[in-house]
């Protein structure tokens, strides 16, 4: 339902943060190793979600980058493992740590997690090893700055414009906006435009 939010950081604790959108303020659950990644109260952020629904409980989960929600999709099918717990081991372990114990089939390292056992770390690895939805991508993508408007520059790479080239024009046209005092954030349809427009004619 939800893939991601986009909106400004209003509060901050050891177990969730809280950003506002269009009016709403949205409260998501996130580890305690990501909430650096986040910025300061008041910045604009992103933050990929996955949505827990049952009967009598809703919760929205919350990841820096799309490959840590992967790893955290991961560990929920490990047998016994929920949500919560998944989230905890998230913030026992960097993301990468994790992910080089679960191929390496370290489970040592893994019982060192706060809350995981032998028997829950055996499980992890029986699981998981050569598993990962997303192996060797968590490092990488940390180290390469999202622009917030990925959405926009990944669909215009998937239509055969450069990256490099296709970020720079999308927030060459969200500075134009902004010069005309508009929120690009709410104007994607006409950063889109101006980009493939850019891009098209080699501007």
């Amino acid at each position: 339902m939800f893939n991601s939010i986009n909106g400004v950081l209003t509060e901050k604790s050891s177990e969730s943060i809280c950003i506002e959108t269009h009016g709403i303020e949205w409260s998501v659950a996130v580890s305690a190793k990501s909430l650096d990644s986040f910025g300061m109260v008041g910045a604009t952020v992103r933050v990929f979600t996955w949505l827990y629904h049952r009967e009598d409980q809703m919760r929205l989960f919350g990841f820096p980058t799309r490959e840590e929600r992967a790893l955290f999709l991961d560990l929920i099918k490990v047998d016994g493992i929920g949500p919560k717990q998944a989230l905890r081991i998230l913030s026992g372990i960097t993301a990468e740590n994790l992910e080089t114990a679960l191929e390496e089939g370290d489970v040592h390292l893994l019982q060192t997690i706060p809350g995981v056992g032998k028997k829950t770390a055996q499980k992890m690895v029986l699981a998981l090893k050569g598993q990962l939805s997303n192996i060797h991508e968590i490092g990488k993508s940390a180290s390469i700055p999202q622009s917030e408007f990925e959405d926009i520059i990944q669909a215009l790479v998937q239509m055969g414009y450069d990256r490099k080239a296709a970020t720079e024009q999308v927030e060459a046209a969200a500075s134009a906006l902004r010069s005309k005092g508009a929120n690009p954030q709410e104007n994607e349809n006409e950063l889109f435009r101006s980009a493939i427009v850019a891009l098209s004619t080699g501007k």
